[in-house]
């Protein structure tokens, strides 16, 4: 086995890097603090070639694989992941155009993605269907050549700044078996019909948008359909089974980077007339700190290696995902611990990490579907 990266993949880890140093640092404070969501630091990121990575040359992106998205995704959640979101999540949703939609669909919508011309939301979870897909109640029913959605959608994200979402609806309601009851729509945000709350006073990821969306007798056009009518679950597992990676990846940038300023800080702060670093106690929290995060790194890197070997294991994806986000919430917790009553205060950054951090055990499937996943595979 060879764990060494690539010139290239090294580069696009500095890359990312230094994009998410110069234009996060100066921005996160201010748009946690006002849930601001920052348009221009998007368009920074698409001029600088961050935003679409997955999306294939053809359609105008670069078409990187999932492991050196996973590389990039970790270098921009060092500094901050709510700002990370705005950039990475820019397009989510869109992988189920690249992976079942339309050719037509993808040259007309993909494009968009990486010009910054248009940001993309996934209109999945509902108020009582989030971990439990099939539950979902949005409908689209058939009305000539066009699809009539009503519901509501609950949790989205890129909600109120979307330009599009790929809906998750009921479209075959008498279908016997629950699982073939539901297909996937792209619904342009601007339809009539449509209303979107943004959600305030979230624990965390304040930069990232999040919005309820409600449908009220939308009309979309029957050729919106993406994939086959009736696959949209199955279509959707497959989704976030590929996708894994990338939150595995947002965790353990986040660890990383709640690491990397403790690091500083028990170097800098003193007690007793000496560097908290110099006392063996903290040195062993560090250690173990850094080599939880190893863990996951390389869980993580190989889930997505495997991926872009065209070895999609649901389980080793989910291990990634749910591990990962596990380290980042125990690797917070342990930062925010060391720097005292000073990690506590909104002048230091590693609150904002603590904050943040338990998002990656809830969101894309929580720990415990991720953990239900793994053990039906080990039977």
């Amino acid at each position: 086995m060879h764990f060494e990266l690539t010139e290239e993949q090294k580069l696009l880890q500095e890359t990312a890097y230094k994009f998410a140093v110069k234009e996060f640092e100066p921005l996160a404070k201010e748009c946690d603090r006002e849930e601001k969501y920052p348009r221009e630091l998007w368009k920074k990121a698409c001029e600088t070639g961050l935003v679409g990575c997955y999306i294939p040359e053809k359609y105008g992106g670069p078409g990187f694989g999932f492991l050196e998205v996973a590389l990039i995704t970790e270098q921009l959640c060092r500094i901050d992941l709510g700002l990370s979101l705005v950039v990475t999540a820019a397009t989510f949703g869109s992988e189920n155009i690249l992976l079942f939609g339309t050719e037509e669909q993808k040259q007309k919508y993909l494009p968009l993605l990486v010009n910054g011309e248009a940001i993309s939301a996934g209109a999945y979870t509902e108020p009582d269907a989030g971990t439990d897909v099939a539950g979902t109640k949005t409908t689209a029913l058939r009305d000539g050549d066009e699809y009539v959605i009503n519901g509501s959608k609950m949790f989205i994200t890129n909600g109120t700044v979307c330009d599009w979402m790929v809906v998750l609806c009921v479209t075959n309601p008498k279908e016997e078996k629950r699982h073939r009851r539901h297909s996937l729509i792209l619904v342009e945000a601007d339809r009539p019909g449509i209303t979107r709350n943004k959600i305030k006073g979230k624990m965390g990821i304040r930069a990232s948008d999040t919005a309820e969306i409600i449908f009220e007798d939308v009309r979309v056009p029957c050729a919106n359909l993406i994939g086959e009518e009736g696959k949209g679950f199955y279509q959707l597992m497959h989704f976030f089974d590929v996708t894994r990676t990338m939150v595995a990846a947002q965790g353990v940038g986040l660890a990383q980077g709640a690491l990397d300023k403790t690091l500083k800080y028990v170097q800098e702060r003193k007690t007793f007339g000496q560097p908290l670093a110099s006392y063996q106690g903290i040195q062993f929290q560090l250690a173990e700190m850094a080599t939880r995060i190893e863990a996951a790194r390389n869980i993580t890197y190989k889930a997505a290696w495997k991926a872009d070997q065209g070895e999609i294991d649901p389980a080793l994806n989910a291990m990634a995902k749910y591990f990962a986000g596990e380290v980042a919430v125990w690797v917070c917790d342990k930062a925010l611990q060391l720097h005292g009553g000073y990690g506590y205060i909104d002048e230091y950054d590693v609150q904002r990490f603590y904050r943040d951090a338990k998002i990656l055990e809830i969101y894309e499937g929580a720990k415990e579907a991720e953990k239900i996943t793994i053990a039906r595979r080990l039977f």
